[in-house]
C-alpha cells in the first residue's frame, strides 16, 4: 500500500503589526490642546514651546494654535505650537 509521509507545517508566515508611529499633525496645521502631534520611539523630535512629552515620548499640544517645526542647537529637531486664534471650524468641532 502506497503511503505519503505527512507534510510538515511551515514555520514562516507571520509578522508583527505596524506601530502607527510618525507625525500626526504637520507644520502649519491648526490644532486644539491635547492633540497628538508626533508618536515616536525615543526623542527623534524634541518638545518645544506649548507642547508636552508623554512617557512613551509622544508629543502633544498643550495649547490651541499652529504646529511649527524648527531646528535648534546641535541640529536637534523641535516641534512647537504657536498660539494663535484657532479657526472657527476647529472650535466648532471641539464642542
Amino acid at each position: 500500500m502506497a503511503h505519503k509521509k505527512a507534510g510538515g507545517s511551515s514555520r514562516n508566515g507571520r509578522d508583527s503589526e505596524g506601530r502607527r508611529l510618525g507625525v500626526k499633525r504637520f507644520g502649519g496645521q491648526e490644532l486644539l490642546a491635547g492633540t497628538i502631534i508626533i508618536r515616536q520611539r525615543g526623542t527623534r523630535v524634541h518638545p518645544g514651546r506649548n507642547v508636552g512629552l508623554g512617557k512613551d515620548h509622544t508629543i502633544y499640544a498643550t495649547s490651541d494654535g499652529v504646529v511649527v517645526f524648527h531646528e535648534g542647537k546641535l541640529g536637534r529637531k523641535y516641534v512647537s505650537v504657536d498660539p494663535s486664534p484657532v479657526a472657527p471650524s476647529l472650535a466648532i468641532a471641539a464642542e
